[in-house]
């Protein structure tokens, strides 16, 4: 039923965008004068991890910052909502797609080291940057490698892995406030918590950050990359198309949450195309061809039985983004 009502909302919807707002997308198209590129309903499917969403109204690819505040002032001008999309991971895009513009960070791919300091652009794949660093013998990020996403995603969500997390190294970000002015952030320990960071509950965009690393042995961090990259592995995280863990952990709970889940059991629960993995019972797969709503379905379905089964709220780690 999900996978249908889905279909449903999603023919609703595109009724609705070429009768309203295609008029404004259109428009804008003619005036934005930008370097980057511009492409109007383009398919997010392609551009998340999931491997599904419907279309962004207007999709940017922005080459530097003057070109973010010029599509941010159009944007604001024409009344349009604005979303920033790095790697595409920790994302739901609804059927529906996204209303407004969207800002694909990838342009953003700056490498550099000087001394301890490593240079980041913001839309550069985490684990790219962190296989960069390993071969110049460059350590303190490895315990990102392998996760999906970009850089900017990493320090948004305060990333978390092999207990390690991305505010212990991280230095500075420079980002575009909500009044479109170039700002840069000093990183404090203190406005960072498990998974969260201060930029959540802001409408900025990073597009530069800073990390503090060291000096190791390039053979070490590899085998250390390679142990990470298997134990993923070993959960499914690479088996089909997915966002990773979709609730966080609490230490409160006594157990890591795929644990908990496992406990009542959801492994291979599904609906329609979508799936409670059956190697890791907190990650959600698309097994081919799944909807959003599929995939939303069966998250809400493991929220449900956490709470009514083991009296517990799951905090949901995959953010719900688009028209729902």
């Amino acid at each position: 039923m999900a996978g249908a009502r889905g279909k449903h909302d999603w023919k609703h919807a595109q009724y609705f965008r070429y009768a309203t707002v295609v008029p404004t997308v259109n428009k804008l198209l003619k005036k934005i004068n930008i370097s980057g590129s511009l492409t109007a309903e383009e398919p997010m499917s392609r551009h998340t991890t999931f491997a599904v969403g419907g279309p962004a109204e207007l999709y940017a690819v922005p080459n530097n910052t003057d070109d973010i505040r010029e599509l941010l002032r159009l944007a604001e001008e024409d009344g349009l909502p604005w979303f920033v999309l790095g790697g595409g991971a920790n994302i739901l895009v609804s059927d529906s797609g996204i209303r407004g513009l969207v800002l694909d960070t990838r342009a953003f791919n700056r490498f550099e080291h000087r001394g301890e300091d490593l240079i980041l652009g913001a839309g550069m794949p985490v684990s790219d940057a962190v296989a960069a660093a390993a071969e110049l013998g460059l350590g303190g990020l490895e315990f990102l490698y392998s996760m999906p996403g970009s850089v900017g995603g990493a320090v948004w969500m305060n990333a978390r892995c092999y207990g390690h997390s991305v505010d212990e190294v991280l230095t500075e970000v420079r980002y575009i406030d909500e009044e479109r002015r170039l700002r840069t952030y000093t990183s404090s320990r203190e406005e960072f918590a498990y998974k969260r960071s201060p930029f959540q509950g802001r409408k900025t965009v990073m597009y530069e950050t800073r990390f503090r690393v060291h000096r190791a042995d390039p053979s070490e961090l590899a085998a250390r990359m390679r142990e990470y990259k298997e134990d993923r592995a070993s959960k499914g995280h690479f088996a089909a198309p997915s966002a990773g863990s979709v609730f966080k952990n609490n230490r409160a709970f006594g157990a890591p949450t795929g644990q908990l889940l496992d406990s009542i059991g959801l492994r291979g629960y599904r609906v329609g195309c979508a799936k409670v993995s059956d190697l890791h019972a907190n990650i959600v797969i698309n097994t081919g061809g799944a909807t959003a709503a599929e995939i939303r379905a069966v998250i809400e379905h493991m929220q449900q039985q956490a709470e009514d089964r083991l009296g517990l709220t799951l905090e949901r780690e995959v953010l719900y983004a688009g028209e729902w």
